[in-house]
């Protein structure tokens, strides 16, 4: 497995693992409306239900948010090399490894932290499109491209 591909993975089971997290608290919170329902304790009884729905409805959105997430992520093309920045690329700048994709939390693979970026952030947008040797700066931080892949 090359280093792209296990950071690819790596990336994969972050976004796996939250979609599943969200999915626990979404099934505990339906578990937890359905308890209340049995409740005959009036007006303390709706605002807990009521609670528990605004809740339920945030975690399912967040759910959603990380289901489309791994969809765009899952568009990412794993090409093993580019001539140039494109979604999909791993690039190694002065300043770090940016894997051109969604925006995701950093990892650590074989001790080096990769930053997941999208291509629309201000980084990722300065970054589209240059090759091998370019250079771009962002705030006061140059980041010379070391190498595409």
């Amino acid at each position: 497995m090359t280093f792209k591909q296990k950071i690819f993975q790596e990336f994969l089971k972050q976004i796996e693992a939250n979609i599943a997290s969200y999915q626990y608290t979404l099934n505990e919170l339906k578990h937890s409306v359905a308890n209340e329902t049995k409740s005959t304790a009036g007006d303390k009884h709706e605002t807990a239900l009521s609670m528990l729905q605004i809740e339920q409805s945030a975690v399912a959105k967040h759910l959603f948010d990380a289901i489309e997430t791994k969809n765009n992520f899952l568009k990412t093309s794993q090409e093993v090399h580019h001539d140039e920045i494109r979604k999909g690329s791993l690039v190694k700048t002065t300043q770090g490894y940016f894997f051109i994709s969604v925006a995701l939390p950093k990892i650590v693979v074989d001790n080096q932290c990769i930053i997941a970026i999208s291509p629309t952030s201000p980084l990722g947008m300065q970054l589209m499109g240059k090759k091998l040797h370019d250079e771009c700066l962002l705030l006061n931080k140059l980041h010379q491209i070391e190498s595409i892949c």
